[in-house]
């Protein structure tokens, strides 16, 4: 049916344009990506996280996957601890030219990380900061990935 022939074609439709335009589809997941969820607790947003389950076709792993990943969807907050060290333990699994969305509060609410600590604490980590987006009301993502190297 056309998006024209009815109401719930046209709902259809509608839902369809949300998921080629979501925040799964912004952040570039696509179907067959293996994604690893770090940090998740009890205030990640859950239509975040079954919007990139969708787009990826699959459950995101955890930690304990033990196999390399396309990305890494790190949830943040300003007490979790070194940010530093969060980054670094987050490179274990990623394949070489995969990326990391660092997930944290939006600034004004709790636990909101200064962009400038995420500014200074990615190069320490060996990456580069690439892109922000807003990903949900309560949530920011910044995308790291390591520099190429020259050989």
């Amino acid at each position: 049916m056309s998006a024209t022939a009815g109401g719930g074609s046209t709902q259809t439709g509608v839902a369809g344009d949300a998921a080629a335009t979501g925040p799964a589809a912004r952040l570039g997941f696509t179907r067959g990506m293996v994604v690893q969820e770090l940090g998740w607790d009890e205030d990640t947003d859950d239509a975040l996280r079954v919007a990139v389950e969708d787009a990826i076709d699959s459950d995101m792993v955890d930690g304990d996957y033990g196999n390399v990943v396309d990305a890494v969807l790190l949830w943040w907050r300003e007490d979790d601890g070194d940010l530093v060290d969060g980054l670094v333990d987050s490179l274990t699994d990623l394949v070489g030219g995969g990326s990391i969305w660092l997930l944290t509060p939006k600034v004004g609410r709790p636990g909101a990380v200064d962009p400038a600590d995420i500014a200074e604490a990615a190069p320490i980590a060996g990456l580069s900061q690439t892109t922000t987006a807003t990903v949900s009301k309560e949530w920011s993502a910044t995308r790291l990935v390591a520099p190429k190297t020259v050989s």
